[in-house]
């Protein structure tokens, strides 16, 4: 019998090949990311990473010129791009919404082995769009890259059982972990998995092989991106800076656990729903492996003690693939989807692309140009006015320091924040042990001409006290505002 999902979702679904659903989620993608290609920054860290980038394309490895507490991968893939196709917001976001198809469209591949096509069709559109809405998450976020091949390789391991393909998936959760660290809990939950596989099924040779082969691909990506530091004695900046810093941030910015305690309930509670209604097979090896990944990021933030908007990246794909099975198994097939629903979920779920369309839209009337943000007017306003750049000092809106082909004055000032989490000094050699010597060191010996802070903004995180109240001061009594750009101010030393 036919699907009674098909008429709703595409016509001729059956006839729909996998290049052409890979076509439809990219071409999704694309429509609701398109218009943040041109805005400075959506979130901070992607211009952080976009500066580690460009200093690697200078030719200076992560953490020798600029510091972020990534692991090397992460700063490749902008360095690479950057590489290719110059300083081109277009291409870094293009390159963002490829990342989202492709983990859109494992996460298909990996539901229609168990569900019909339509449902993995629409398991993978949700995939799109938690992964370009609702947050800080339009730009390109590490954990973007890495659920890219996370998926490519769990669709490996679960789908091409032989020790052959062991290797490849161990070379694919090598990328991902050193892209985001936080993955190695569900990296391991999969190596445990498939030894358990090896013991259950009493195939010593190959599948013990299989199990070496995963391990070996995961080193050997480590390796690799040790390499180039052994080359040049740093072998102890990589370390602390991949494994030592992370500990140290995590230990010093934890959030009590209570507020972790909703994810975990929720998940709980949906296993226990799904087994008392037995919509989930939690004897199938395919179950069984979601559920551990989806645990080990779980219990990822509980060790990093907070969730960004960013983090959740991480969760959709495999927490989508179990919802879609529970409700379809569930019984509500012929419910789920009806025209005025689907319609209104058209309109209304990417309303903040909408949004976006029509601000480059009335931007480009007004300006002349669709790129938008402080990050390119206040460049502009600092070019136009001859102001000075060689020592500059970006608070806020520090993809400025991009588009001014500029960097930071120091390796903590590569993302803002930074100057503050002293906690990580160390990991880098930073001469100076805490934040406040480390800001009166560039306010008072680097002496920058230039500054630019966020208008009616605290410059720190309020928790920041000390902090706040000397930058505060030393700006009033050092500097003067020569202008408002938008939702900047950007001073001048006396």
């Amino acid at each position: 019998m036919a699907d009674p999902l098909l008429p709703y979702l595409l016509p001729k679904f059956k006839s729909l090949s996998d290049k052409a659903a890979l076509g439809y989620f990219f071409l999704a993608a694309f429509l609701i990311r398109f218009p943040f290609f041109f805005r400075d920054y959506i979130d901070r860290d992607e211009s952080t990473f976009i500066l580690m980038g460009q200093s690697w394309v200078d030719g200076h490895l992560p953490y020798t010129e600029l510091w972020d507490v990534k692991p090397p991968l992460t700063f490749a893939f902008f360095a690479a791009l950057i590489h290719l196709f110059g300083k081109s917001f277009v291409a870094i976001r293009l390159a963002g919404t490829v990342l989202v198809a492709v983990t859109a469209w494992y996460t298909y591949k990996l539901g229609k082995t168990r569900l019909p096509s339509s449902w993995a069709y629409g398991i993978g559109m949700a995939c799109v769009a938690l992964q370009s809405l609702f947050g800080s998450i339009q730009g390109v976020m590490s954990e973007h890259i890495c659920m890219a091949f996370f998926m490519m390789g769990l669709y490996l391991f679960l789908e091409h059982r032989k020790w052959s393909t062991m290797l490849a998936v161990g070379l694919l959760m090598g990328i991902v972990f050193m892209v985001k660290l936080n993955m190695a809990y569900s990296i391991l939950f999969l190596g445990l998995f498939a030894f358990y596989r090896v013991m259950a099924t009493k195939d010593w040779i190959r599948g013990g092989l299989g199990v070496l082969l995963f391990g070996l691909g995961i080193i050997t990506v480590a390796l690799l991106t040790l390499l180039p530091y052994y080359q040049e004695g740093l072998v102890r900046l990589w370390w602390a800076s991949n494994f030592e810093a992370p500990v140290d941030y995590a230990n010093a910015r934890r959030y009590s656990i209570w507020g972790l305690l909703p994810y975990f309930l929720a998940f709980f509670a949906f296993l226990g729903w799904s087994r008392h209604k037995k919509v989930l097979d939690f004897k199938n090896g395919h179950t069984q492996v979601l559920v551990l990944v989806t645990l080990g990021i779980l219990f990822s933030f509980v060790k990093a003690g907070r969730v960004n908007s960013h983090y959740l990246i991480q969760l959709y794909p495999c927490l989508l693939l179990l919802l879609g099975l529970a409700l379809y198994h569930s019984g509500i097939k012929k419910r789920v989807l009806r025209w005025p629903l689907y319609t209104m979920v058209i309109l209304l779920v990417p309303a903040e692309s909408y949004l976006e369309y029509a601000n480059i839209i009335k931007h480009k009337n007004t300006h002349g140009t669709l790129y938008n943000g402080e990050g390119f007017s206040v460049p502009k306003y600092i070019q136009d006015h001859g102001l000075e750049t060689e020592n500059i000092l970006f608070l806020g809106y520090h993809i400025g320091y991009w588009v001014l082909d500029r960097k930071p004055p120091t390796k903590a000032a590569t993302h803002p924040s930074n100057l503050v989490k002293e906690e990580m000094f160390s990991a880098y050699g930073n001469p100076r042990k805490t934040s406040m010597e480390e800001l009166r060191y560039i306010m008072e010996t680097l002496k920058p001409k230039t500054v630019v802070v966020r208008k009616n903004r605290s410059i720190f995180d309020e928790k920041e006290v000390d902090e706040n109240i000397y930058m505060d001061a030393y700006l009033q009594q050092h500097y003067r505002i020569v202008a408002t750009v938008e939702k900047a101010e950007i001073l001048q030393r006396l």
